[in-house]
């Protein structure tokens, strides 16, 4: 069955964007990040992927040329009146309004016995792991410190968290860490 793996890049004191909402000191070259063993290694394990509205409007509707070649299941009350450019027969995009335990549920059943990779969004990867939906957990740090911004590890619940570390790798300026949720 598979697995849900949440994550996203962070400056190395937990903000996943400046104060002024910017993430651009968290990725200055996306080129490069996609040659990286981690990224490539998402990329080949991940069957579908689970992701927040803003994450989403993050492209414009176009996903031309998206990593994620695989279903994508968009968690947003109201979806867009626009047609998403970049659908494929790989690539299809869902949008799930019902909340992100019925997105997860239906990025698993795409998924197979791939893993459902949640990209982007704060909330999103919040509010599943506040519903107790993730297996593992993914941390890129940048050695940046923001200061103010979106912090990643907020409203996560009362119910604390375990972690075990899988693997830590360092590429491109900064450091990947995968962590397993002890349950």
């Amino acid at each position: 069955m598979a697995k849900v793996v949440v994550g996203m890049t962070t400056s190395l004191d937990g903000f996943v964007n400046d104060r002024t909402g910017s993430v651009d000191r968290l990725y200055p070259d996306l080129e490069e990040l996609r040659k990286t063993e981690f990224l490539k290694d998402v990329i080949a394990y991940t069957g579908a992927v689970v992701m927040g509205r803003r994450a989403f409007d993050m492209a414009n509707g176009d996903l031309t040329g998206y990593e994620f070649q695989v279903a994508i299941f968009v968690v947003t009350h109201r979806p867009p009146d626009h047609v998403v450019k970049g659908q494929n027969q790989n690539l299809s995009v869902t949008f799930v309004t019902e909340g992100v335990e019925a997105a997860v549920q239906r990025a698993k059943k795409a998924a197979g016995t791939r893993d459902v990779t949640v990209v982007g969004g704060a909330s999103t990867t919040q509010q599943i792991m506040r519903a107790g939906l993730a297996d593992e957990l993914e941390v890129g740090i940048v050695p940046a410190l923001f200061g103010d911004g979106l912090r990643l590890f907020e409203n996560l619940g009362d119910k604390p968290l375990e972690l075990e570390t899988i693997r830590v790798m360092e590429s491109l300026g900064r450091t990947d860490i995968k962590y397993r949720v002890v349950r």
